[in-house]
């Protein structure tokens, strides 16, 4: 019989194979550690989490110099829970006005506080450069929260203002272009929103005095494709703050390219 070393516990799969699982306890709360495969890995795991609630000098980039046990996750979790008094699932700092979110060792995200219940409780993935949380199922692009398009290109459609695209507080980001088909544009030192739709290939809706001709003339030239029978999924633009009467004015006096009133649909 194995002798039990301090917190590990015995467990098995349903086909009978054995596993440890780690675990320490922090003013009354219980913290899992992992699973392992050996009791001494686990238990080893337990050792260095004791360590780095008990030394405040151990930091998240400490990790790689000490090599634990622990998950890099799990090893920022308790960095934490030890200087701020509170235990985060996710890889996550706190700082006086912001939070640092570690995606990875050598890649550290900052947010503003206000979002510190949001990132506690939804886990930020990468793929193909692109992050992305899970919710209700689904894959939600980060950049959604600050009302960025997923099909914005960073420099063009939006801008961090400092250069650093891992400072994600909304003081850092500048939003350039708000609207699906709008793109803001310098003529003669004068500002002019250019609309564009794409059908096969881009066509020019029109150039416009505002914002808000622009991102209409776009919703009505979608509207004017789909009557002439063109079936695709054409995104819209919705304008917040602008009442119906407003809109309706605008979308009756914007003016469409003849491009789009001729085009032809089969």
């Amino acid at each position: 019989m194995e002798t039990k070393m301090t917190g590990v516990s015995i467990a098995a799969m349903k086909n009978g194979t054995i596993y440890y699982r780690s675990s320490i306890t922090v003013k009354g709360k219980h913290i899992s550690l992992g699973s392992y495969k050996q009791m001494d890995y686990a238990h080893q795991a337990y050792l260095d989490a004791h360590k780095v609630l008990s030394n405040e000098a151990l930091l998240p980039e400490h990790y790689e110099q000490i090599h634990p046990s622990l998950s890099f996750e799990k090893w920022v979790s308790l960095c934490n829970l030890r200087d701020n008094g509170i235990y985060l699932k996710n890889p996550i700092y706190l700082k006086k006005h912001v939070f640092y979110y570690y995606l990875a060792i050598d890649r550290v995200l900052k947010f503003d506080r206000d979002d510190l219940f949001y990132y506690a409780t939804h886990k930020i993935m990468c793929r193909k450069g692109h992050l992305f949380v899970s919710d209700y199922g689904m894959q939600v692009n980060i950049l959604n929260r600050y009302q960025i398009k997923n099909y914005s290109v960073c420099g063009k459609d939006y801008l961090f203002l400092n250069q650093d695209s891992n400072d994600f507080r909304y003081e850092n980001i500048r939003i350039i272009n708000r609207y699906h088909g709008v793109r803001k544009e310098s003529k003669k030192n004068k500002t002019i929103f250019l609309t564009k739709i794409h059908i096969k290939g881009d066509f020019i809706v029109g150039r416009y005095a505002t914002e808000d001709e622009a991102a209409i003339a776009y919703n009505k030239a979608v509207d004017i494709l789909k009557g002439k029978g063109l079936k695709k999924n054409f995104p819209t633009n919705y304008l917040e703050g602008l009442s119906p009467k407003v809109y309706a004015d605008i979308y009756h006096h914007v003016s469409i390219s003849e491009s789009i009133l001729k085009y032809p649909v089969e």
